[in-house]
């Protein structure tokens, strides 16, 4: 079996819905776990812009693409290994207000990892974390042990270290 890579594929669509449902069936069908997936406007106007994180072979990979370039909908669909992109996840923790001020630790695992506080009161205070994996992994574990009253973490959003000319390809499509 091929070596299995951490792949960010980004994808350009049409905003339709019903996409996303035939997206993740090209994975599913191929038994291909999506780590995560984010969804957001673009810089280019009315198109939106997907982040999907898999692991596969390249081989699989290349399948993939040519499978999500079917659908009607897609602009224009990218893969790149880790080293070719600059990324970030963010989350945010919710924790008992009294742990605030009676852990010292506390106060300083925030400080340590870069983290803001984003609210605080009586009962609860609300920190948010934006960061590689491993740096938001750690701080779960640390703020764990003190009991984590509810946690969200966000998909990748990612950028290319090169130049993507998407915005160059479609003003060239609409022309």
């Amino acid at each position: 079996m091929s070596e299995q890579t951490t792949y960010t594929v980004t994808i350009y669509t049409e905003n339709n819905i019903g996409l996303l449902n035939r997206i993740s069936a090209i994975f599913q069908r191929r038994h291909i776990n999506v780590e995560s997936i984010n969804s957001s406007v673009s810089e280019i106007e009315n198109v939106t812009k997907w982040i999907m994180v898999v692991k596969l072979s390249e081989e699989q990979m290349k399948k993939i693409i040519g499978q999500i370039e079917k659908q009607v909908e897609v602009i224009k669909a990218f893969y790149h290994t880790e080293e070719d992109t600059i990324y970030q996840e963010s989350c945010i923790f919710k924790m008992k207000s009294d742990l605030l001020f009676e852990e010292r630790q506390i106060q300083n695992i925030i400080k340590d990892s870069n983290a803001r506080i984003v609210t605080v009161n009586k009962a609860f205070f609300v920190i948010e974390k934006s960061g590689r994996k491993e740096e938001i992994d750690l701080l779960y574990r640390e703020l764990n042990t003190f009991g984590i009253m509810q946690y969200t973490r966000s998909g990748r959003i990612a950028v290319t270290k090169d130049e993507m000319k998407i915005s160059t390809m479609l003003t060239a499509l609409q022309h």
